[in-house]
Parts: C-alpha cells; structure tokens; sequence
C-alpha cells in the first residue's frame, strides 16, 4: 500500500471531518472533484481507509458505563484466539478490540447501560467461557481524548 503526499494530505483532511465533499477536499490539496474522488476510492479500496465513521458519545445514547477490559486465555493456540477473536466482532457491547503482548492477551473496550447490564454480559462473556483464564475491568472515569486520528507519514519526493 503506498501513497504520495497528496494522498497524505487527503487522509490527514478526512480523519479531522470526513463529511466535506471531493470538491472541498480537491480545493484544498489542489485538485478536482474527480481526481480527489479517484484517490479516495483507492485508498479505500487498498485498505488504507478502514472505515468511514462518526464517533458516537456512548453517554449520548444511553451506554454511559464505559470500561477497558485486560483479557488473559487459558493457552494462546491460534484456534482459541481465533475464536474469541470472532466472539469480539460479534459482541456490540465491545466498541473496540485489540490482540496485544504482554501481560494479556486481549484490550477491550466495552459500553454498557449499567453496572448490573456489564456484570450479567461479563458472567456470560468471560466466566462461562472455559478458554478465558481471566479478565480485568478498569472502568472509564473520564473519556479524556476521543478519536481515532493517526498522525500520517508524509513520503519523500525521492
């Protein structure tokens, strides 16, 4: 996946406010509407752009526990993993997912409408799953930065 400077303009503009049209976007790289929507057809179709999205406020819509979840399996085999990773994707109390190293194995970040609603999802997702060794909740006092924004690395002109 590569991308030039334009590209790299575009996608800085797009993750600030990804409601502006090809036409406002082009303005302010330098392009037109069609060239501007040809690239951001390609980045998306390349995988450079996930996700066109709005960042809800879990408050907002009635889900205002908020909490991370540190996730630790019983024996780190790919079939395990593999499956507790299709069992996050299919949860929609977990916002936001993550495999990482460490002392877990698993980063999860969970919505919930109360503590009672969190308890009874964690018996079910955690406790009655026999390939969890155990979990660790901290629950979000104060969503401090919301956002999804990547700092973009802007190529050289070699």
């Amino acid at each position: 996946m590569q991308y030039d400077r334009i590209d790299a303009r575009i996608l800085e503009i797009i993750q600030k406010n990804n409601r502006l049209t090809s036409s406002v976007i082009g303005e302010m790289v330098g392009l037109s509407a069609t060239a501007c929507q040809r690239r951001l057809k390609r980045l998306r179709s390349e995988g450079i752009i996930e996700a066109d999205v709005s960042i809800i406020s879990a408050k907002a819509v009635g889900r205002p526990i908020q909490m991370l979840v540190l996730v630790s399996l019983e024996r780190e085999r790919s079939d395990i993993v593999d499956r507790f990773k299709k069992a996050i994707k299919s949860s929609v109390e977990v916002v936001n997912g993550f495999y990482v190293t460490g002392e877990a194995d698993f980063f999860l970040y969970i919505t919930a409408r109360t503590m009672d609603d969190y308890e009874r999802f964690a018996r079910h997702f955690f406790r009655e799953n026999p390939d969890i060794k155990g979990f660790k909740t901290m629950v979000v006092m104060d969503r401090i930065k919301p956002g999804f924004v990547v700092p973009i690395a802007v190529p050289s002109d070699d």
